[in-house]
């Protein structure tokens, strides 16, 4: 493991004499000179980055005493890497706004759109927007944007509706990440960006439909973001959309200004000298960082092999446990099967007792069942003669319903005879009366008199004949009257009769009672000695039970002892996993050398390109063709050199400039071949 360790020595970086005297040389190279300390500052930062990822595998591997295979690792780590990153975003959040209060209040708090600071700020709240977003699946292909969640703000607060409709109609954005930055800019010049944000984290039940749970918005570092976006309030910006490709512009974030530390006016050419020296102070500290973990590998290892050694005494100790928990295994099988020959007797001798009693039981229920069925046809041949009496005494109750309706009827004939009798008895008198007037007038109607006579005559019958009619309905109400009598007397005999026969139904009712009482009597005291017998069959279940459990507890030490083992495994397997984590950072080192190698060598390379001024070059330096206007001079940000617009027609992105800028095509090939062999 030390092997794969090495120190670098002060004797091998340049010392301050020559940098300043290289400084002095070069001190029209101040423009682009920052360009080439922000990429090998970079490729440090990337060297620490790989030295921490595998310092953290390492890590985990020799805490965490589990199997690679399962799922809570890859979780831990996971979740170890989002923490991670969320604190760096924070951090570099903290930077951002720092450099661009300071630079704004140093040129009097207005800025422009292609101002530096201002640019990177956006680019990193587009990252900390960007982070843990989930990805949505359209017909198109996967969708993964900011600008979704900034659309909630529009419902959430009603006046971000202008920037809204403002974003919608520029016609230049055409993708959801274009009309995203958009949105931000006129947030910062509305002095409104904290208030929506803060508006949008109040409200996490809906950014959960866009972002995953350990997003940076989800969690606290978001509410301390939205509280240092406040202080930009004091800055007013005037950013011109128009003209701007905001739809392809690369977000990569420029180190170079946040690692710049502040320069004084008198020395300028001391910066790339300090900056130099901080470079050769992180590389001691990196390899004083990679002895002291080495250590504390070597120390970890060396707790491992003493948890190892611990574990094998306890095992030991275990076996021991193990053979003698084994003897008494032995002494109580012993004593579980004379228990078992035991409780098989008394079940025997209680299986026998309890067919003596159930045979006895049943002739006895054999009996009583014949006693109940003769008792039980005796009530139904009295229910039949009870039915029969009850239909009986319904009928005479109808008859003597009907011989009252009768007697109605007549009372009603008698009485309306009656009325025809007073009608006829006026009636004679009229006649009379009229007979009287007739009689007076005879002297003056002698031919009237003898039909008078007829009728007198006539109406003599019919009173002869009413008066025999009326004899004869008098006869009847006499007949009719005998009979109800006779129906009477009928019915008092029926009722005496029916008395009779009830009170000995009576009689026979209470008798069959007191013979159901006796019977339930009886199967109380059966119920009684069958719940004795009940009893004793539970107190032997429950002995067997009791040796069931203690052989369930001979199963568990068993168990035990196989956990041991399965223990005793995994620690293995965990040595061996530990042996591979530093073979890996044994080559996680060696490559680190290497790429250390490569940046000298891109340092080298680098030294002997200078930024020429316009005023001394006349010719194109591929071509030869003399500048004129018609043909401009352009400058390569790569080599400093002055080409024609023919020469430099080609664009790449740097690692100092964010968008592509213009490269010759000298430096456009030979950075295509660097970036082939680097992804080779």
């Amino acid at each position: 493991i030390k092997e794969g360790f090495e120190i670098i020595d002060k004797k091998e970086l340049p010392s301050t004499t020559e940098l300043k005297n290289e400084e002095k040389e070069k001190t029209e190279e101040g423009r682009w000179s920052a360009p080439i300390l922000s990429l090998a500052r970079k490729a440090s930062e990337n060297l620490a980055l790989s030295y921490g990822n595998a310092l953290k595998s390492a890590s985990l591997v020799g805490f965490i005493p589990k199997p690679v295979s399962n799922d809570s690792t890859a979780k831990t780590s996971a979740r170890c890497h989002a923490m991670e990153e969320r604190a760096n975003l924070m951090n570099m959040m903290k930077l951002s706004i720092k450099i661009l209060i300071q630079s704004a209040l140093s040129l009097g708090r207005t800025l422009d759109s292609d101002f530096p600071p201002l640019q990177q700020f956006f680019v990193v709240l587009e990252h900390c927007l960007k982070h843990g977003l989930k990805v949505k699946k359209t017909f198109i292909g996967q969708n993964k944007s900011f600008f979704g969640p900034l659309e909630l703000v529009e419902k959430l607060c009603p006046e971000a509706s202008d920037i809204a409709t403002s974003v919608k109609n520029l016609p230049e954005l055409k993708t959801a990440v274009g009309r995203g930055r958009a949105w931000l800019y006129l947030a910062l010049m509305q002095k409104k960006l904290a208030d929506y944000l803060k508006v949008l984290l109040d409200h996490k039940h809906l950014l959960s439909e866009f972002y995953e749970p350990d997003a940076l918005m989800m969690e606290e570092e978001g509410a301390v973001i939205v509280g240092l976006l406040v202080g930009l309030n004091v800055i007013d910006a005037n950013l011109c959309l128009k003209g701007e490709d905001l739809d392809s512009q690369v977000g990569v974030i420029d180190f170079s200004l946040y690692l710049k530390e502040t320069q004084d006016s008198d020395g300028k050419q001391d910066g790339g000298i300090t900056a130099v020296l901080d470079q050769k102070h992180y590389v001691e500290e990196l390899n004083r960082h990679l002895s002291c973990t080495v250590a504390d590998l070597q120390n970890k290892i060396d707790c491992l092999e003493k948890t190892n050694s611990k574990l094998q005494e306890e095992l030991a100790a275990a076996t021991d446990r193990i053979g003698s928990l084994q003897e008494e295994q032995q002494q109580l099988k012993q004593q579980n099967e004379l228990i078992r020959e035991r409780s098989e007797k008394s079940v025997e001798v209680t299986k026998e007792d309890t067919k003596v009693e159930l045979d006895t039981y049943k002739q006895s229920r054999q009996g009583l069942d014949e006693m109940y069925s003769d008792v039980w046809k005796q009530l139904k041949e009295e229910k039949k003669i009870r039915l029969e009496l009850e239909k009986e005494l319904e009928l005479q109750i109808g008859m003597k319903t009907e011989m009252e309706i009768a007697m109605k009827l007549l009372e009603k004939d008698t009485h309306e005879k009656q009325d025809t009798l007073v009608a006829l008895r006026q009636q004679l008198e009229e006649v009379k009366a009229i007979n009287l007037q007739m009689f007076h007038k005879s002297q003056n109607a002698e031919c009237s008199l003898q039909q008078k006579t007829e009728a007198i005559s006539s109406f003599e019958g019919k009173t002869n004949e009413m008066m025999s009619s009326m004899k004869q309905m008098e006869e009847r109400l006499q007949h009719a009257e005998k009979a109800r009598q006779a129906a009477e007397e009928r019915c008092n005999k029926m009722k005496q009769e029916l008395s009779g026969k009830l009170d000995a139904c009576r009689q026979q009712m209470s008798q069959l009672d007191s013979k159901c009482s006796t019977l339930e009597k009886e199967l109380k005291s059966e119920k009684e000695q069958r719940q004795t017998l009940q009893k004793e069959l539970h107190q032997e279940k429950d002995a067997t039970t009791l040796l069931k459990t203690e052989l369930q507890q001979m199963e568990g030490l068993k168990k035990e002892l196989r956990k041991l083992q399965d223990e005793k495994q995994q620690l293995e397997k965990v040595c061996e996993e530990q042996e591979q984590a530093l073979q890996e950072m044994g080559l996680h080192l060696s490559q680190s050398k290497l790429k250390m190698e490569d940046i000298k060598e891109v340092n080298k390379a680098l030294k002997g390109h200078t930024w020429l001024k316009d005023d001394e070059a006349t010719h194109c330096k591929q071509c030869d063709k003399e500048f004129s206007i018609s043909r401009r001079k352009h400058h390569c940000r790569n080599c400093g050199d002055i080409f024609c617009n023919t020469c430099s027609s080609n664009e790449l992105a740097l690692p100092s400039y964010p968008k592509p800028v213009r490269v010759c095509d000298t430096c456009h090939t030979l950075l295509l071949q660097r970036c082939s062999s680097n992804s080779s």
